[in-house]
């Protein structure tokens, strides 16, 4: 039974670019079949709470001797990390922000990245994700192009392809919208249709990732 996680973390319920592109993507994946199920959480709308203690970013091996982390959370993170596991495709909204992802994406990732148990420690060779594809659904509001002054200004893609990427041995690849807030503001019309053409491929590269992946 081919399992899609799809995590959304955009503040924006309704006119949200990244929310639409994911969609777009698990509807092309349960399409493949009545066998393909999508495990949906919702950043935004159920958010995490952070971590309580240092201490939950190791497994119970790992921690100072008398270390005490609060059993619910730890509970938490346990589900979490057995949610990602059991999927065969993660898909990630990832809406920029700030410069960076959202403070509810990166609480997710606090909680799944732990060396020893998805990621390697020493000797041990944990990377139940290793190989397994990741899509990171990147929507910015302004221009990131190639050459431009703001080319590198997106901290969000580059960190989460270190953690899924080279910490848990995924491979990750990138569906990218930008220009979302270009008409909004009065973007030039150039720039409109750029923002236009870039979300209709960002829509149909999700369908065909789906499609392929799937």
């Amino acid at each position: 039974m081919p399992t899609l996680l799809r995590l959304d973390s955009s503040s924006d319920p309704t006119t949200s670019r990244s929310r639409a592109i994911t969609q777009a993507f698990a509807d092309a994946w349960t399409a493949l079949g009545d066998d393909h199920v999508v495990v949906h959480r919702d950043l935004h709308r159920d958010q995490l709470p952070h971590l309580s203690h240092a201490d939950l970013h190791f497994p119970k091996q790992l921690r100072p001797e008398g270390s005490v982390v609060d059993p619910a959370q730890e509970a938490l993170q346990a589900e979490i990390i057995a949610e990602l596991t059991a999927a065969d495709v993660l898909l990630v909204g990832v809406p920029l922000y700030n410069y960076s992802m959202a403070s509810t994406l990166k609480a997710w990732v606090d909680y799944i990245h732990v060396p020893a148990v998805t990621a390697p420690f020493g000797d041990l060779d944990t990377q139940p994700m290793r190989g397994k594809p990741a899509v990171l659904v990147s929507t910015r509001g302004a221009t990131y192009d190639a050459g431009t002054p703001t080319e590198f200004d997106d901290h969000a893609i580059p960190a989460l392809s270190i953690i899924l990427g080279q910490a848990l041995g995924m491979s990750v690849e990138t569906i990218v919208a930008t220009r979302t807030l270009t008409e909004r503001f009065g973007g030039p019309s150039a720039e409109v249709a750029k923002q236009h053409a870039e979300f209709d491929a960002a829509l149909a590269a999700a369908a065909e990732a789906a499609t392929r992946l799937g």
